[in-house]
């Protein structure tokens, strides 16, 4: 069954509830959908394609959704694989299909596939007037890709917006945000920029800038819902994501080996919430996927790392976290840390220098604890102190 969301703009895309990682990576335990739709007009317009995995039933939605027509354009705004897999088997069945992309489209699509053409190559503001619809495009590099760009339908106000504003999760039944209960997307919108997109904050900024004056009435992303009605909603939180904002909270993050740490991450969670913290989330990141200790990092203002020393260093399962976070850049973060030892005080030393990377507020010095001597005033009197700061 063919998905018109409008009467010239077809919905070809597909659902992948097979994959358990999301680039052999992030779980996906709702799954995923690859989005690519195609435009009617007196030139017929797909805009991305899908992961290789689905390249079969695509094709055959494709051919039904076209019903005889001539393919004549294949914009591709993202080369990542999930979205360009099937660029190679869609050309075999019409060859004669111009790909439209920017110069950096085309290095990749040779680099990937071997693909050398045809190409029509397209840079900022240019148009493509394909009958009763113009098309213009935008360059977007870093989002999250160099070579990504959005395509502007400028007669119905859609916008195709490659990964941004994408999210995990597979579309059940409907296709539009008027036809799906979207509460589980939102959460997973978190996870999927905080995983995919959240380095590159500044890229995102100066796409939503550019994107300001535009009238959109609808955005169609290649993960996720077609945004019609939540527009609003899902450009802020974009916006708020890669301005680094976050809700009043605290992640706390702990790496264990036989408990001592997990204590004082309990009783610093206690005094937390005895002072007025509501929105405490805790991590044993030895069972926590790094990818929903990233969401709750980007969902809230208060960070607090604690881990046990190993080999005179960190716990493995706390040194991965910490490279996450600084490989992402996240700013503007109240941070705390603390620490337990047998003998030589490694941990506490990493947590450190991971402060002094990061340029985050410190708000109190550190908790340390050798072998089994918990402080239960000390933590309480962090917890108290970082409390104090949020508010």
């Amino acid at each position: 069954m063919i998905k018109h969301i409008t009467p010239d703009v077809c919905y070809i895309g597909v659902n992948d509830r097979q994959k358990t990682l999301f680039e052999n990576l992030w779980p996906l335990p709702q799954g995923v959908s690859y989005n690519s739709y195609l435009i009617l007009d007196e030139k017929n317009v797909l805009v991305d394609t899908v992961d290789s995995c689905f390249s079969s039933i695509f094709l055959q939605k494709l051919s039904a959704a076209l019903d005889g027509r001539h393919l004549d354009y294949i914009i591709v705004d993202h080369v990542e694989p999930d979205h360009s897999g099937s660029l190679s088997q869609i050309l075999q069945q019409y060859p004669d299909a111009i790909i439209v992309g920017n110069k950096q489209t085309f290095g990749m699509l040779t680099g990937f596939y071997g693909i050398t053409g045809p190409f029509y190559e397209v840079k900022e503001g240019d148009k493509l007037v394909i009958g009763k619809k113009t098309l213009s495009f935008y360059m977007a590099p870093m989002v999250h890709w160099p070579e990504v760009m959005m395509t502007y339908d400028e007669n119905e106000g859609i916008l195709f917006s490659a990964d941004a504003f994408g999210t995990f999760g597979t579309l059940d039944g409907g296709v539009t945000d008027k036809e799906l209960n979207t509460d589980k997307f939102w959460d997973e919108m978190v996870r999927y920029y905080s995983n995919i997109v959240g380095k590159y904050g500044s890229p995102v900024q100066k796409a939503l800038q550019k994107l300001g004056g535009f009238k959109i009435n609808m955005i169609c992303s290649t993960h996720g819902p077609v945004w019609q009605k939540e527009i609003s909603k899902t450009v802020g939180v974009y916006d708020k994501l890669s301005r680094f904002e976050a809700e009043k909270g605290v992640t706390i993050v702990y790496g264990s080996m036989y408990g001592h740490t997990e204590q004082i991450a309990e009783a610093i969670a206690q005094s937390l919430s005895a002072n007025g913290v509501r929105n405490i989330v805790i991590h044993n990141a030895s069972k926590s996927h790094i990818s929903y200790i990233l969401e709750d990092i980007y969902k809230y203002s208060g960070i607090i790392i604690g881990g046990n020393t190993y080999c005179n260093q960190i716990n493995p399962s706390i040194e991965a976290v910490l490279e996450a976070i600084e490989i992402r850049d996240v700013k503007n973060r109240n941070f705390g840390y603390f620490g337990s030892f047998a003998w030589a005080d490694g941990a506490v030393k990493r947590l450190s220098s991971f402060a002094e990377k990061m340029k985050w507020d410190n708000i109190c010095a550190p908790i340390k604890q050798k072998q089994g001597m918990f402080d239960e005033e000390a933590c309480d009197a962090f917890g108290k102190a970082f409390a104090a700061k949020l508010f």
